[in-house]
């Protein structure tokens, strides 16, 4: 792509870029209700909060997934007058009172001397869950939101669909020829997009206040693959909508109010992207440990922003957020600029170009393809470090880049905004700092989080592979591939199942983070089997 020298750009394409883009999109947006979801943690208050402190169950989840047998406000009186007899037993009384969730594959059992392709086509059905049943009008509902045709999940606790999960475990759906899958899974993406105007982390009430990587340009790239290019005429709205939300407040931003949600204007005027969350209360999925963090926070609401901003980025928890690098508790994500989040935009920009072009309509196409290299000229300026020869998320709030080096350097790379100097001297430091005997770790430094050392993730691998194939640096994709389906290789011929996350140090079981590590599992699942289909 030729550069672009900002002081020539034509004057329409200026006040297009500053026009909200709710405003100049009203006429593709698709229509939505936007209806108001009360979380569990807002419909049941004191029960919720007494349930999750006094961890009647081990995992936070449990409850925040439970569905209600009755009325929450005939469950509410019961347990106001229960409470008070000398005999109450809160956990049976929950019991009673409530249907606990399923657990996705929990009964499954791999065979034995089963190879792990096969393993993995066995697990899609599995991990399909069909269309959820809509509750009659009146019924008592829980946290899950409705889809209305099947979708995968990944595994373990989480009995949800989950938005870039979801992306990696298509990868392993193209391989195994289930194209229909990954339409009914964009098909749902799109409904969410329509229904509250973004796609929230899972289907679940509880993540209602956030999103995740936006990868849905991704998917229906991916998509269109086996159904031609204009399916992206199918989707280009959602894709217009999704844009719309994460740009957001674009236009209200002035130098004294530098930041609105998802939004931030830099100093000189050029706008990029946050991780965020809507609500700054402890997540309902991760109540008590929220909430003991924030005992010793002299802000807990910001705490629990940050917490939740986290959350969106995928990464929750890593050393990329801490101030000092080491706790938890020094979390500050909304301050940052990732690398990662930008160059995912700039996809989407690159796809609604390809989009308008399809459709005929040159001006939106042209004023795209501008958007997404003034971000690439961006992320250039505020992400790229001459000194450290790396990619860095960047502190806007200080306005200095980030230390720590993060697997989010290869972004860059898998969306070819990198030139091929600044690839060549990233492979360098992944090939000398992080490439280990099961993969590419996810950061250099240990804090016990599970998006640092000595953890490696598949949707990482997949990343850094694929951006070092754009760039012809063949040898160390290789490597990575070797070493990361070696390992997976060698975990499922011991324990017979593939894992959420993996040790690729010291080849020890995955630990780190709030829960145990999960077995499954959909994006482990996905990338193993594209990876492994290539030979």
């Amino acid at each position: 792509m030729k550069r672009v020298n900002r002081r020539f750009i034509p004057i329409t394409f200026l006040l297009l870029a500053l026009t909200p883009a709710w405003a100049q999109q009203a006429s593709v947006a698709p229509a939505k209700t936007t209806p108001v979801l009360a979380g569990p943690d807002e419909q049941f208050g004191k029960l919720f909060d007494e349930v999750q402190l006094k961890a009647v169950f081990p995992d936070s989840k449990t409850f925040a997934d439970c569905t209600p047998k009755s009325a929450p406000s005939a469950i509410l009186a019961n347990y106001e007058k229960a409470r008070q007899r000398r005999d109450f037993n809160l956990k049976a009384f929950v019991e009673q009172n409530f249907t606990l969730p399923v657990t996705p594959a929990s009964g499954y059992t791999s065979k034995a001397n089963q190879s792990a392709m096969q393993h993995i086509m066995d697990l899609w059905p599995v991990l399909t869950r069909p269309a959820d049943a809509r509750p009659k009008p009146n019924s008592p509902t829980g946290s899950l939101i409705p889809l209305s045709k099947p979708y995968v999940v990944p595994g373990g606790r989480f009995g949800e669909i989950y938005y870039w999960d979801s992306y990696f475990t298509m990868l392993g759906l193209q391989a195994s020829d289930r194209t229909p899958l990954i339409r009914n899974m964009v098909d749902n993406f799109a409904y969410l997009i329509r229904t509250f105007g973004f796609i929230p982390n899972g289907n679940r009430t509880y993540f209602l206040g956030r999103s995740q990587p936006p990868f849905f340009s991704f998917m229906v790239n991916l998509l269109s693959e086996t159904q031609g290019r204009r399916v992206l005429l199918t989707y280009l709205p959602y894709l217009q909508e999704e844009y719309n939300f994460w740009m957001n407040g674009k236009a209200q931003l002035t130098a004294q109010n530098p930041a609105y949600r998802r939004v931030v204007r830099l100093a000189d005027g050029v706008y990029l992207n946050r991780y965020y969350d809507d609500k700054n209360t402890p997540r309902p999925e991760s109540y008590k440990e929220d909430v003991e963090l924030a005992k010793k926070s002299k802000d807990p609401q910001a705490l629990y922003r940050h917490l939740r901003a986290a959350a969106e980025s995928g990464w929750d928890f890593s050393s990329r957020w801490f101030r000092d690098g080491k706790n938890l508790r020094t979390i500050h994500t909304t301050d940052f600029i990732p690398v990662d989040l930008n160059c995912l935009l700039i996809n989407l920009e690159r796809t609604l170009a390809e989009g308008y072009r399809l459709k005929g309509d040159q001006r939106r196409a042209k004023m795209y393809l501008l958007l997404a290299q003034q971000r690439r000229e961006a992320i250039q300026k505020y992400c790229w470090n001459a000194r450290r020869q790396f990619f860095f998320d960047y502190d806007f709030v200080t306005q200095k880049p980030a230390t720590v080096y993060s697997l989010a350097a290869v972004y860059p790379l898998f969306v070819k905004v990198a030139t091929p100097e600044q690839a060549q001297l990233v492979a360098k430091t992944l090939q000398r700092d992080f490439l280990k005997t099961g993969g590419l770790t996810t950061t250099l430094v240990r804090t016990g989080e599970q998006w640092d050392a000595p953890n490696g993730w598949a949707p990482l691998q997949w990343l850094s592979i694929q951006g070092l194939r754009n760039y012809n640096l063949t040898d160390l994709a290789n490597q990575v591939k070797l070493n990361w389906t070696t390992e997976n290789l060698r975990v499922y011929k011991a324990a017979g199942k593939m894992v959420e996350k993996y040790d690729v140090i010291s080849t020890a079981s995955a630990k780190g983070g709030e829960y145990p590590n999960q077995d499954g599992f959909g994006w482990t699942n996905g990338v193993l089997l594209r990876l492994l289909k290539e030979q």
